[in-house]
């Protein structure tokens, strides 16, 4: 896993974001379909974001430093405290700058502030089987396989199946205070 992201940062997405999100979404419909659905529309992003009102779910804007132009989004989703300390990741590039690495920097900065400051344990990433990009993405991020999840989400109008890959923090790890004891 990449260390040191360099040419990108996270930047919490907020309401504020709406017509750059959508505008980009909107640009990406070819990059995105039948993998997964944003919200395109004023109403649609405002209805998702409230997914993360209760602090169960994180969503990020990837932006280059350079340009501060928005390369990308990313979620840590379903966080689970206990004896799992977990999450599962989605993520998606934006066209026009798809292809440039910067999803690989920015998954790692994802992954840095859940392994650090969220202190998750373990981070999941579902991947339908033929989208070659995702699977090649969190194999490079020191994903491993799991196994396939029949039916998994329902996607661009169908159930489909997912590969689950994983990935676990890197030793030494601080665990949350929700973590019990024995």
């Amino acid at each position: 896993m990449p260390t040191n992201p360099t040419r990108v940062e996270l930047h919490p997405l907020t309401l504020a974001d709406q017509d750059e999100f959508c505008s980009l979404v909107r640009a990406s419909v070819e990059l995105h379909t039948p993998w997964m659905q944003l919200p395109s529309t004023a109403e649609a992003f405002r209805t998702w974001m409230h997914r993360f009102d209760d602090g169960t779910n994180r969503g990020f804007l990837i932006r280059v430093k350079e340009t501060g132009e928005a390369a990308g989004t990313v979620n840590i989703n379903s966080i689970i405290r206990g004896r799992y300390q977990g999450a599962s990741l989605g993520y998606a590039a934006f066209a026009p700058s798809a292809g440039h690495g910067y999803m690989a920097e920015g998954v790692a900065a994802t992954m840095a502030h859940a392994f650090g400051e969220l202190r998750l344990h373990r981070l999941e990433a579902s991947i339908q089987p033929a989208n070659k990009a995702s699977l090649a993405l969190v194999k490079r991020l020191g994903f491993t396989y799991e196994g396939v999840s029949p039916a998994y989400l329902y996607i661009d109008g169908a159930w489909r199946d997912h590969e689950r890959w994983a990935v676990t923090a890197p030793s030494p790890w601080t665990p949350d205070a929700s973590l019990p004891a024995v």
